[in-house]
Parts: structure tokens; C-alpha cells; sequence
């Protein structure tokens, strides 16, 4: 095991630098148990842009590529876009330059009070969606249609690789769970997803100690709110993923408590998967626990079991007490929140 591991850290915009303070407090407090964290401060995202002309200067981007790990705030502004109407995202920009194939999004009820479900019991709600990052209807994102185009269309792309590295991973993951992937795709109308489809077919006789269901993305988002419980591993396309990562995270609290990652073969980046929040940055009153267990996420990828476990187990505590931030109903602060988690870290 190393004894030192060195983690970039890109706050970003909003409230990004509010929660990865108390994230990185955190790590702070397993570091005795731990090797240590040199924890170095970069520069992106909307302010960047503001500053340099650029959301995601050269200079940043080769920097952290000499990183164990890099955890991210939150990134864009919604007053600060591209002339053709969209806004900076340079954690996408990371994911696609550093093949972040894999993106993971944990969901997990830590307190019956959290959900809008009637009736779900802490650890009732307990999945992981697994995102492809790097294609899917994101594909051409990049390509700027003429002002006075009449015409603008997006492409889904899905490539037999991709796919194939997707999948392998889902399965792996599910391993390491219950042993159960569900496929969602939207192969009864787009040949892309039907394709989608038989490369997961394939891949899966390679698991057969591993359940398959298939399920379409509409009648996912229907059974994700009926019978969340019933989940274990979803694996999709982007876009798809990207929808119902959200939907998700509704069911256990909000974005303050849905954490991710997206992993390749060589870089992680982990972060919240909620947004910059601009009306309450700076307030002291954003949920840092999504971020705090996005660190938990780097230390279990970097191989830092045991400090990954106490994470958990500490935030697990705290919300099992009752303690809330605003988003949950309650008026605990930012760095109070930090706090509690530190706390029971430390007892």
C-alpha cells in the first residue's frame, strides 16, 4: 500500500467549494488510519471561464492527470453559457478526456423520513445505477449547429466497445452486491439501443452467476417509484442515466444525498451528482453528505477499504439520528454537518 496518495481537488462553482470543504475535513479525519492525502486545489468550471476564457484550461487538465484521484465540487452557472445557449460543463469535458467510461451513482435510504415513499425503511432502497459516460446520445454534444440552422439534430452512439466494457463492469459490480443487473434500454423502438441489447445478451452468458432482467427506460421510471427495493444493479446509455440518476436520488432524500463516480482503466473522479446551487452558495446551508460520500467512493476505488467503510458507517450514523440540512427539513449548517460526520468518525 502506498503511503501517500495525491488528490486533486476541483471545488468548482456554487456550492461546490462549500461541500468539498467538509469533505475533504473528513478525509482529514481518517487520515490517521490512513495513509496520508496531499490535497492539492485546481482551478474549473464557470468562474474559470470567467477569469481565463477557459472552463477547463490545459494547464489544469495535464496537471491532473499526475493525480491518484481527483474529487469535484460542483461545475457551471446558469448565467454563464456558450454563445449557442449551453452551459459549461467541464465535468463532462473530464469524462470524455480521461475515457471515464463508467459512471457510478449509488442510491441508498438512510432514513424513512427522507423518502417520499410511504413505508421504506432505512437500507430498503439500495441500488446502483451504472451510467455510460463516454458516447450514448452525448455523443455529438460537441457539434455547434449554425445560428439559423432550422434543423438541429443529436446523434446516439453506441459502440460494440463501449458496451462491452459498460457491461463487464455492471457485472462486476453486482458481485459485490446482490447479484441481479437490469438492462434498461429503449430497444423496442431505437435500433441503437437494440443493438445495446444484444451486446448485454452476450456479455451476460459470461455471468451466469448473475440474474438479468431487461426493462425499457419509461417503464423503469415507473418501477423505480413502485418498487425501488426490487433493484440492485441498473445499467444504461447516458442520457438515460442521466435521468434516472435524478428520479433516483428523489427516493432517498435529494441530490445532497445521491454520490458518484466515473472511473476508467487509469482516472476517477468523484463528486455529488447534484449541481452549483448559485442561490445558496456561500450560505452554509448546502448538504455536504453526497460529497463526503463521493470521498468514500475515491478511498474504496483507490483501494482504502477500512477508511471507505468508517466513511459510510459514520454518515450512516449521523443520518440515522435524525440530523438534516435544509434540504431534508431540517437546519443543520454546511460545517456542521461536517461535524456530526467527523464526530462519529472520531467515537
Amino acid at each position: 500500500m502506498k503511503t501517500l496518495y495525491r488528490i486533486a481537488l476541483l471545488p468548482g462553482d456554487g456550492i461546490g467549494p462549500d461541500v468539498v470543504a467538509e469533505a475533504v475535513k473528513v478525509l482529514r479525519a481518517v487520515e490517521p488510519d490512513a495513509p496520508k492525502f496531499e490535497m492539492v486545489e485546481l482551478s474549473a468550471g464557470a468562474g474559470e471561464y470567467l477569469r481565463s476564457g477557459d472552463p477547463l484550461p490545459s494547464f489544469t487538465f495535464e496537471h491532473l492527470k499526475e493525480f491518484d484521484a481527483i474529487l469535484l465540487g460542483a461545475m457551471g452557472l446558469p448565467t454563464v453559457r456558450w454563445p449557442d445557449g449551453t452551459e459549461m460543463t467541464p465535468q463532462i469535458d473530464l469524462r470524455e478526456k480521461l475515457d471515464l467510461f463508467c459512471g457510478l451513482r449509488p442510491i441508498r435510504l438512510f432514513h424513512e423520513a427522507h423518502s417520499p415513499l410511504k413505508g421504506k425503511r432505512a437500507g430498503e432502497i439500495d441500488f446502483l445505477i451504472i451510467r455510460e459516460n463516454t458516447e450514448g446520445l452525448f455523443f455529438s454534444r460537441l457539434n455547434r449547429p449554425s445560428p439559423d440552422a432550422s434543423d438541429v439534430r443529436d446523434t446516439m452512439r453506441i459502440s460494440r466497445n463501449s458496451a462491452e466494457r459498460l457491461f463487464h463492469s455492471a457485472f462486476i459490480e453486482a458481485r459485490k452486491r446482490r447479484k441481479h443487473v437490469t438492462l434498461v434500454d429503449k430497444a423496442n423502438v431505437l435500433p441503437s439501443m437494440a443493438f445495446f441489447r444484444r451486446v448485454f445478451d452476450e456479455i451476460s452468458e459470461q455471468y451466469p452467476d448473475v440474474r438479468t432482467d431487461r426493462v425499457y427506460v419509461d417503464a423503469a421510471s415507473l418501477y423505480l417509484v413502485q418498487r425501488p427495493e426490487s433493484f440492485d444493479v441498473l445499467v444504461t446509455e447516458n442520457m438515460f442515466g442521466d435521468i434516472l440518476s435524478d428520479l433516483a436520488a428523489g427516493l432517498v432524500g435529494g441530490m445532497g444525498m445521491a454520490p458518484s463516480a466515473d472511473v476508467g482503466e487509469r482516472y476517477g473522479v468523484f463528486q455529488p451528482s447534484h449541481g452549483t446551487a448559485p442561490d445558496i452558495a456561500g450560505k452554509g446551508i448546502a448538504n455536504p453528505i453526497a460529497t463526503i460520500l463521493s470521498a468514500a467512493m475515491m478511498l474504496e476505488w483507490l483501494g482504502l477499504n477500512q477508511p471507505a467503510t468508517r466513511v459510510a458507517a459514520a454518515v450512516a450514523k449521523v443520518m440515522a439520528a435524525g440530523h438534516r440540512t435544509s434540504d431534508l427539513g431540517g437546519n443543520v449548517s454546511t460545517t456542521a454537518m461536517g461535524d456530526l460526520v467527523v464526530a462519529a468518525l472520531e467515537h
